[in-house]
């Protein structure tokens, strides 16, 4: 998708260090901050062909050409680059870039480096939590969708943004190319419709009234009852074309009344504004809250999926973001809610194949759901946006570039045979193991079967959470809060549509045995020291063990398996000792409590030469003494 109309505008980023430019150099700057991105790219090349190229001219075509979405000359220029940086949204494009052009192992590196230089970024959380993500979108969507090029709709210019209504098919296209758009040289965009019946497209025309302008007209989305249209256009109103501070021309949303078959009376909507964009309109089907996309302020990233609430004719509510679990530093574009009130988006923030990829997140009564990729077919390495489902038919549409250089720009393309996405409500009630009474405010994790965290939440009143996850997946439910011990419930894979789970919590108790605290040891893997998931977990009943009881004094004592020289093993348990002494600091904890010793291969738990695995595994441990207590009165 090549179009800066579509995404919403936006700027380089980073402040660029100039070496001695020269005018042709200049000249592609010029056309580079006017957005004439074919034009600069055209002209940086020719920097490039006269050996007048660095560091800056690369890095200049690689956002030129990410600009334009042309993956391979970016992944090129990039290429030439990203080691001579430490900018981490380099890493980041980079990345996307490798992985628009079919090369996800390679791209993995690169999203690792973006991770550990901002960690607090959204789309760095998302790739640390489920870093092998790639094989599992890549087999998701095939068996629940086919996709199919639409016929006798697309041209060489970009059609786009498919919606039906009634017996009319209403779309966005550049077919009409008397006048060119200087991003992409590519033609204006209008709303067209076309007669639509049994998968037949024919009649097609401009839709009449006084929406379309020699400006750009589309997105677009209609009430429920078909009789107001709302719609994107450039800030271009009642003859008027306005300019933001730095001289870009900004998005709008409008809207229009159907009367005698014709759109009229446009209105510009009230939340817009000449110095940001708002594009991308999707009405929700009860027709009480438009979405839509911006960078307003208070945007997370590039751009934000934000709503309005509907109060009555042209009366809307002040615009709210969807917050991070929806929007990340990227872009969120083009919503589309489904009737059964599922969110639909396009985002190259979340985690996906390299570009523009299609989103759901199912409507849990009333709130949104973890965002999911909805794989291939449906998604490709290229941009795939303006999604439309109908519940009922489980037919749509998507809208896509991936093959660009075989027909031209954006293509229309026909989502077919849909199987329902299969979803598993985990219904979870925390509940006082004594008592049986539901605990408000315990913080209830979702893990995967690795142990990586997917989601975390806090009860309510009834001590009950809920999670919607995918179906057939193995997972585990963590409950903690103070003064209870931890504790965890697996939840099998399966295909029903609620899992109901109850998790107990042992209050912690005066702990009565002089040495031995009840705890689990915790495990290691091979020849490493990290505290691994399922060890944090337990180590957890330690911290809350000695909060609630303030002279508890803990000592650990750190173990290895035989393999290994005996002076490897010790200093390898030393650092294990180390690390879990640490752990249980971190949470607040004062080190005199604590004391910490390895023992290297000197007392297995099981005794074997040659050992299994298994035994192996059970050896490599920290293990937990109390070393002084004092009686206290309840």
């Amino acid at each position: 998708m090549k179009k800066i109309y579509i995404f919403l505008l936006m700027m380089s980023f980073g402040t660029l260090s100039v070496s001695a430019q020269n005018a042709l150099v200049k000249k592609a700057d010029k056309y580079y901050n006017r957005l004439q991105y074919v034009k600069a790219a055209e002209t940086y090349e020719k920097a490039v062909s006269k050996g007048q190229a660095d560091s800056y001219v690369y890095r200049k075509l690689a956002d030129t050409y990410y600009h334009i979405f042309d993956s391979k000359n970016a992944e090129k220029y990039y290429a030439k680059i990203v080691d001579k940086t430490d900018n981490p949204e380099i890493f980041y494009r980079y990345a996307q870039m490798l992985k628009a052009n079919g090369k996800y192992e390679e791209s993995i590196p690169w999203m690792e480096k973006f991770a550990r230089m901002k960690p607090a970024d959204h789309r760095a959380i998302k790739f640390r939590e489920n870093p092998k993500y790639l094989p599992k979108i890549l087999e998701r969507g095939k068996d629940k969708f086919v996709v199919n090029e639409m016929p006798n709709i697309n041209t060489e210019y970009a059609d786009f943004g498919a919606k039906p209504m009634g017996k009319k098919l209403y779309f966005v296209s550049a077919r009409d190319a008397k006048k060119k758009y200087s991003w992409d040289e590519q033609p204006f965009l209008d709303i067209y419709e076309a007669d639509y019946i049994d998968g037949i497209v024919s009649n097609i025309e401009k839709i009449p009234g006084e929406v379309n302008t020699k400006y750009h007209d589309g997105s677009f989305d209609f009430s429920p009852d078909g009789k107001t249209l709302y719609f994107t256009r450039n800030n271009f109103y009642e003859g008027q074309y306005k300019t933001d501070s730095t001289k870009v021309n900004r998005l709008k949303l409008f809207s229009a009344d159907l009367i005698n078959g014709k759109w009229v009376n446009v209105r510009e909507l009230p939340f817009n504004n000449d110095n940001y964009s708002v594009a991308h309109p999707a009405v929700s089907p009860d027709g009480k809250r438009l979405y839509f996309s911006s960078d307003m302020p208070g945007t997370l990233g590039q751009s934000d999926i934000f709503y309005v609430d509907i109060k009555g004719k042209h009366k809307y509510g002040k615009p709210v973001n969807l917050g991070p679990n929806v929007n990340t530093e990227g872009r969120e574009n083009f919503p589309f809610i489904s009737k059964k009130g599922d969110l639909y988006f396009s985002s190259d923030g979340q985690l996906g194949l390299g570009g523009l990829d299609i989103f759901v997140c199912k409507n849990v009564d009333g709130k949104f759901a973890r965002p999911r990729n909805l794989g291939v077919p449906l998604n490709s390495g290229r941009d795939d946006f303006a999604f439309y489902i109908n519940d009922d038919t489980k037919n749509g549409f998507i809208s896509s570039n991936r093959d660009a250089q075989r027909v031209g720009d954006d293509n229309i393309y026909i989502v077919q045979n849909v199987k329902p996405v299969c979803d598993v409500l985990i219904e979870t009630q925390v509940l006082d193991a004594k008592t049986q009474k539901p605990l408000q405010g315990a913080s209830v994790t979702l893990t995967d079967k690795e142990g990586n965290p997917i989601k975390t939440k806090l009860t309510d009143k009834e001590g009950k959470v809920d999670f919607l996850i995918e179906c057939n997946k193995d997972v585990m439910v963590e409950a903690r809060l103070d003064e209870y011990e931890n504790n965890k419930k697996e939840v099998a894979a399966t295909d029903d549509e609620q899992v109901d789970v109850t998790v107990a919590l042992n209050p912690i108790e005066k702990i009565i045995t002089p040495r031995e605290l009840v705890l689990n040891p915790i495990y290691f893997d091979f020849d490493k020291w990290n505290i691994r998931r399922d060890a944090a977990f337990e180590l957890d009943k330690v911290v809350e063990a000695m909060k609630k009881y303030p002279d508890l004094k803990i000592h650990i004592v750190s173990h290895t398996d035989i393999r290994g020289t005996k002076q490897y093993n010790q200093q390898l348990s030393e650092k294990r000792a180390k690390a879990t002494m640490e752990y249980i600091v971190s949470k607040g904890i004062d080190a005199s409590r604590l004391s910490a010793e390895g023992k290297g291969e000197t007392e297995p738990a099981v005794q074997c030469n040659p050992c299994t695995e298994k035994q192996h595994q059970l050896n490599r441990r920290s293990e937990f003494l109390i070393v002084n207590e004092q009686e206290k009165s309840e």
